[in-house]
């Protein structure tokens, strides 16, 4: 999924991942659009895994962090390349603080406790027997679902009736051995309405989709069967996905706010600030408002 171009120096990674076709089968390339971008405004650039052990990160100016789609399967690794790049003391877009803080979904709570409307959850910490009872008075009856804390593409997602749990505690129970899982309610608004998905950059709003699950499922994501249009969101929607990014991204060229709308109130499901795909081919206003940006940070 990735070039280089040679030139005598470089000055700006675009920073991806080697592809295996898991995150990225039928989607727009959004490595190519940036790299037509910066070529369009005479910047020299090369598209880049983050796992390249072979790369010199020392050589660039500025690092575009935009398609680590597997940082979450390799999750120590990915920590260790944040810890070694900030060593070189680089621009890095978003910063890599930011991206430490949003690269595990423990920043929902932390939104929630501020008073942010947000589907946070139970947390299972790695290694600790499962308690039924805790989980029921955290988040009462019904369904529930439960991902890994670190995780992205819905892997190891599972929606689970809470009056069947004893069938998949022993699967939940082995899996939190190796990592920290989140349990949250299911939001039947998701497979009803879908998620909407508000993109900023440079904290300015620019263009919004809704998400929606295959019939029967209720996973947005495109390869599970979910499809994606382009939707003006309300002003109400927009102001609350804006207050969200000027309170927790307010230094990001790119912020993704997923919600759902609960009874007319919009709630947080994700505030992607690591690698979101943009839709970039959804609105015509996305691609020029992205270069804005760009030029913005860029010069």
């Amino acid at each position: 999924m990735y070039f280089r171009e040679k030139y005598y120096y470089s000055m700006i990674a675009i920073v991806s991942y080697v592809s295996i076709g898991s995150y990225d089968s039928n989607t727009v390339d959004e490595d190519k659009i940036l790299s037509s971008i910066l070529t369009e405004l005479k910047m020299q650039h090369e598209i880049v895994p983050w796992s390249d052990k072979q790369v010199d990160w020392s050589k660039y100016e500025t690092l575009l962090i935009k398609s680590t789609w597997d940082y979450f399967d390799y999750y120590p690794e990915f920590l260790n390349w944040i810890n070694h790049v900030k060593k070189l003391n680089i621009k890095v877009l978003n910063n890599l603080d930011t991206i430490l803080w949003n690269s595990t979904k423990g920043y929902l709570a932390e939104i929630k406790e501020k008073g942010f409307p947000v589907i946070s959850g139970f947390t299972l910490k790695k290694g600790t027997k499962i308690s039924f009872d805790e989980i029921h008075k955290s988040l009462g009856t019904g369904d529930w679902v439960v991902k890994p804390m670190v995780s992205g593409g819905a892997k190891n997602t599972m929606k689970i009736p809470s009056s069947q749990w004893d069938k998949f505690e022993g699967k939940i129970q082995q899996l939190a051995q190796d990592e920290d899982f989140l349990i949250q309610p299911y939001v039947k608004e998701v497979a009803e309405v879908g998620e909407y998905s508000l993109l900023f950059f440079n904290g300015e709003f620019s263009h919004a989709v809704l998400k929606t699950p295959a019939s029967g499922d209720f996973r947005v994501q495109h390869y599970f069967g979910g499809a994606i249009k382009s939707i003006t969101p309300s002003g109400n929607m927009r102001k609350a996905a804006k207050t969200l990014v000027d309170q927790f991204a307010s230094d990001s060229l790119y912020a993704r706010v997923d919600g759902v709308e609960i009874n007319g109130a919009f709630y947080l499901m994700e505030l992607e600030l690591i690698e979101p795909y943009l839709f970039l081919d959804s609105n015509p206003s996305a691609i020029p408002n992205y270069k804005k940006a760009l030029i913005q940070r860029l010069g």
